[in-house]
């Protein structure tokens, strides 16, 4: 397939539903050449005619759309703790259950190895022919070359590019990026970030990450390395951060923070309605954490409204430094919902010069608990048009089975 065709392709994934205008736009080819590629996709079976769009007064335009059996995307969102897997459409919709495995980035020296075994396996249980599948997308935390596909937090038994050697093994197109800059893709793509110019995308998790839509687009830095929100000095304590400094904001305010307050909160006679957690499963706890404060518990609200606070204290530095229309907090801490409200209100309050924080909005994600996933596949779209880097799939792991998917 010629490359025009395949931004015409990575067009209508995006916006779902385009007119030949609107793609001769977004493409920058005549109306004529696009009807003429749109027709040629159409026999194909590629894209769909959906009928004329409803009168505005003019001529009504003709609406396409992709076929959602196009092609699939290997989805996999990767946190310290546990990594998630699902295979999706080009309707952005699932087609396999995503699977969730414990994988310690940290502690488990075959943490490769296991991933690529998990995705060939899961890759395997679908059905979807290797042929059929555009890539695989992956998000994880730490510092990641996007060119090189390093990642220099984890993974540092691995020699070499990690992304060529899930290449070499699943026999399919890799890209990687760090799971903060994946999750603002997501918004900016699918959510609140769509069509805004200056968005900062907070995303609340076992760190505290950040993805930044600047001037429209995804910022990333110099060299990718753009977003470290965790580790702003902004404590005076001196308790070790991940990163082997101290003081970083990630010491007060990520969900592992949380789930360590509950327990020893607990332990000393903290009157809670919260059922036993440990911090030998933070997922559970997390979630629990979270119930019982939306279920009004006051001790778990205390607990929320304290880290809420320490992330505004955060964000007031990013409305100084970025002046930003929008804060978007998202990841696994956004089921809280309008509980960070208060306390991030409060800190922006305390710390922001009014003239510049009046102008900027917080807002929970729209996007949910798999905006990683989502931003995951997005990465693989975004490429989709760039370049070709399907293998032979004869010389893949395993034989692909070629019947049958997930119900």
């Amino acid at each position: 397939m010629n490359s025009i065709k395949k931004r015409i392709i990575k067009q209508l994934y995006f916006g779902k539903t385009l007119s030949g205008t609107d793609l001769s736009e977004r493409i920058q080819r005549s109306l004529p050449v696009t009807n003429k590629l749109l027709n040629e996709l159409k026999l194909a079976g590629d894209v769909i005619e959906l009928g004329y769009a409803p009168s505005t007064g003019g001529r009504r335009p003709m609406m396409y759309s992709l076929n959602k059996q196009y092609g699939y995307i290997v989805s996999i969102a990767m946190d310290q703790l546990f990594t998630r897997i699902g295979i999706l459409n080009m309707e952005h919709s699932f087609v396999t259950p995503v699977e969730r495995h414990a994988l310690n980035l940290e502690t488990e020296p075959e943490a490769l190895t296991k991933l690529i075994s998990l995705v060939d396996q899961h890759i395997q249980l679908s059905g979807i022919d290797r042929d059929r599948i555009l890539g695989v997308g992956i998000g994880m935390p730490g510092f990641i070359d996007l060119e090189k596909g390093i990642n220099y937090s984890f993974f540092r038994s691995e020699t070499g590019s990690i992304r060529q050697k899930l290449e070499d093994q699943l026999q399919l197109p890799v890209y990687l990026d760090n799971d903060s800059s994946l999750v603002a893709l997501a918004e900016y793509r699918f959510g609140a970030a769509r069509n805004k110019k200056n968005v900062m995308v907070v995303n609340i998790s076992w760190g505290v990450g950040l993805g930044m839509v600047l001037n429209g687009e995804l910022f990333r830095g110099h060299n990718g390395f753009a977003g470290e929100f965790s580790h702003i000095p902004i404590f005076s304590s001196n308790k070790l951060c991940s990163c082997g400094k101290t003081g970083c904001l990630e010491t007060e305010a990520s969900l592992l923070v949380l789930v360590e307050k509950a327990v020893r909160g607990i332990q000393e006679g903290k009157i809670t309605n919260l059922p036993r957690i440990s911090l030998d499963q933070p997922e559970e706890a997390c979630t629990a954490i979270i119930q019982m404060a939306l279920k009004g518990d006051k001790f778990c609200i205390e607990l929320l409204y304290e880290i809420g606070y320490n992330i505004g204290r955060g964000i007031a530095i990013l409305i100084h430094i970025l002046n930003p229309e929008l804060i978007i907090l998202s990841g696994r801490g956004a089921a809280a919902g309008k509980l960070w409200f208060a306390p991030i209100q409060q800190a922006i309050n305390e710390n922001s010069i009014p003239r510049l924080a009046e102008h900027t909005s917080v807002e929970v994600s729209t996007v949910g608990n798999k905006d990683e996933l989502y931003g995951a596949a997005a990465l693989v779209m975004e490429h989709f048009d760039r370049e070709t880097k399907k293998k032979n799939r004869t010389v893949g792991l395993l034989n692909p089975i070629t019947t049958g998917i997930y119900n």
